[in-house]
């Protein structure tokens, strides 16, 4: 145990500490999964982003033309030929063209009603737009409230799809 000890003599504390073993260093951790459920699980919870991202883009994409209605309406005031006039070009770029173009008077007030779920433009402010668009009209300070509730709340059909269409080589046959 002397010989021990007389080998350590004399040496500093830095000195002794540099004879010591350095501590080995760990294997780093890996990153990769240790089963096969945390793999499955990643890729459930990837594909669950893809579809979610996918249907925010396509909601954005379906509800653009209320946007575009919004910056509109800002521009027309409270004159209710030009809401209306608004009114009539957002519908028409949510609803089938078929079902609001030809709509004027009570029928196209009825429309905006029926789609709102409420009677505030056949009765209340939206019932100057039957005329306004033939004859001139005071501004009625209520009435782009009332349309801006309609862009952003109205109710779209549900969209059902269309059955393949037969091409005209089909129908010969």
């Amino acid at each position: 145990m002397s010989d021990t000890n007389d080998a350590f003599d004399g040496l500093g504390l830095v000195d002794l500490l540099d004879l010591l073993e350095p501590v080995p260093v760990p294997e780093p951790v890996s990153w990769q999964p240790q089963t096969a459920g945390w793999l499955w699980l990643g890729a459930a919870v990837l594909a669950a982003a893809i579809w979610g991202g996918r249907r925010y883009l396509q909601h954005r994409k379906a509800n653009a033309y209320r946007k575009a209605g919004l910056r509109a309406l800002a521009k027309a005031g409270d004159d209710p030929a030009a809401i209306s006039d608004v009114l009539k070009r957002t519908a028409l770029a949510g609803f089938p063209r078929e079902n609001v173009a030809s709509l004027s008077g009570s029928d196209w007030l009825e429309f905006l009603d029926r789609t709102l779920q409420s009677q505030q433009f056949s009765t209340g402010h939206g019932a100057k737009m039957a005329t306004a668009a033939y004859q001139p009209h005071s501004p009625e300070p209520g009435l782009n409230a009332l349309a801006a509730t309609w862009i952003r709340k109205h109710k779209r059909p549900k969209q059902t799809p269309t059955p393949p269409q037969a091409t005209p080589e089909e129908v010969d046959a």
